[in-house]
């Protein structure tokens, strides 16, 4: 094989890979922006749909964030894959702050003190049986009402940061446009 590694690579650092890449998280996040910048639609319409993606990825509803992000940016007229990117928000290195986070907050805003019903709780037999409205009370309800609070603070500082972000570049590339039909125009007027 030309392009086999001289030593393979052992399994602690395919599960370092796994958790931290060898290039940070920088590649990952470069590849996300230009895919932003690629979509074209108006940076409200992009913005808003990642704005909604992050909002939406703060819920305790896995398997449906996309679903539901896609219909709320429908309702907005955002973008849906600026919508689809932005529940990337939500990913297994999040998942433990999301959940203890909107946990915790929703049980306050509640007014109901979390510790002493973590302690009630049989998770087993909730989960076993996994019905909606056993579900609901203990564990879904503190946790929407809890990513309200920072879903709605980190889809503010998505929106005015991809906003910023592709108003910038796409000025950017009209102001180098601009500078090659201009130097295209006094190219062809000075061979006249």
């Amino acid at each position: 094989m030309p392009f086999r590694r001289r030593k393979p690579v052992g399994p602690l650092e395919r599960l370092r890979a796994v958790l931290w890449p060898s290039m940070g998280f920088r590649r990952s996040l470069r590849y996300l922006k230009l895919r932003l910048v690629r979509l074209s639609a108006s940076p409200y319409s992009v913005a808003a749909g990642v704005a909604v993606g992050v909002a939406v990825a703060w819920t305790p509803f896995l398997g449906v964030h996309i679903i539901i992000a896609m219909a709320i940016a429908f309702v907005l007229r955002a973008n849906l894959v600026a919508a689809a990117l932005g529940t990337t928000f939500a990913n297994p290195l999040t998942f433990p702050l999301i959940w203890a986070a909107t946990w915790e907050l929703g049980h306050v805003m509640l007014g109901r003190n979390g510790d002493n019903v973590a302690g009630q709780l049989d998770f087993v037999s909730i989960f076993s049986h996994m019905n909606f409205l056993h579900l609901w009370g203990p564990v879904l309800e503190p946790m929407t009402v809890g990513a309200l609070i920072p879903g709605t603070l980190s889809a503010a500082v998505a929106y005015f940061s991809v906003y910023a972000i592709i108003r910038g570049v796409r000025a950017q590339k009209h102001q180098m446009l601009t500078q090659h039909v201009a130097t295209r125009q006094a190219a062809l007027g000075t061979s006249e």
